[in-house]
């Protein structure tokens, strides 16, 4: 059997699938066709319901239910890993001014934006686009602030870019959970056996990945050619975590309460009704 993947070609997506994609490990029979697009891409794929298996952003999940359900394994959770509000001219939060200031975000069904909804609901003026055009948007002077995600929280400072917000802040403190950036969908209509066999080969193309991460994966190297190894490794022990391997008991309610989140910010009418994890 044969099932398209969608990945981001960040690397903690690209360590992760690395073994499963290239014959590293015993996938069961299945075989997996990767398609590469950045996240909020790999949304929209999913609202049209074009891949098999797919990242996406734990934010869109409401308006993906009917079609899709979470995977255990493969996704991006954890503790100080939010989106951070960036820019060249603001030197805190409180400086953004909803009536003058422009924001940029990396696509309006990313959980970046529901957070940065969350953090600051007023601000309205706001642009998407990719995630790797924000720093250089700020900086050109396109937009007054940005809010960067992936490789470019480890970059931002040295383009001369200061921090005004880390926006899992609030979330952590409000809620006490893990802050779920991003999960791996698998179609609805499939069969709990296999839901649970694409579950198992994940994990172990994690596995595999740790077991043998002393040298990082051309996969990993090729998709990332603008980073240097260092902060290809940075990205990958910040993002790639125990909730990587299985969300856990923290891990589900963390996905739930911004499922809950997301709906009551951009209504979802029934997705509720709906099972979402695959047990």
């Amino acid at each position: 059997m044969n099932l398209t993947i969608g990945l981001s070609p960040c690397p903690n997506d690209t360590f992760i699938f690395d073994a499963l994609l290239h014959g590293k490990i015993d996938t069961e029979g299945l075989k997996f066709t990767p398609r590469l697009e950045d996240v909020e891409t790999l949304n929209m794929l999913a609202r049209s319901g074009e891949l098999d298996i797919t990242k996406v952003s734990y934010g869109a999940v409401p308006r993906l239910i009917y079609h899709y359900r979470i995977l255990d394994a493969g996704g991006a959770l954890g503790q100080g890993v939010g989106p951070l509000l960036v820019s060249n001219i603001l030197n805190n939060a409180e400086d953004l001014n909803p009536a003058v200031h422009t924001v940029a975000l990396p696509g309006i069904n990313t959980t970046a934006h529901l957070l940065f909804s969350m953090a600051f609901p007023e601000i309205r003026n706001k642009i998407f686009m990719p995630f790797h055009e924000i720093e250089d948007a700020i900086i050109s002077g396109k937009v007054d602030a940005g809010v960067i995600i992936h490789e470019n929280r480890f970059t931002y400072a040295e383009k001369g870019l200061k921090q005004l917000a880390e926006l899992g802040d609030l979330w952590e403190s409000k809620t006490g959970l893990p802050i779920p950036l991003g999960g791996i969908l698998a179609r609805r209509s499939y069969a709990v056996p296999l839901l649970h066999k694409i579950n198992r080969i994940i994990r172990k193309s994690l596995e595999y990945a740790w077991e043998n991460a002393e040298e990082l994966p051309p996969f990993v190297k090729e998709n990332a050619q603008e980073m240097s190894e260092e902060v290809m490794r940075k990205h990958i022990d910040l993002y790639v975590n125990k909730y990587a391997l299985a969300l856990g008991s923290a891990g589900r309610a963390a996905v739930w309460k911004l499922l809950e989140t997301a709906a009551t910010i951009q209504p979802t009418p029934g997705f509720e009704s709906f099972e979402v994890f695959v047990d």
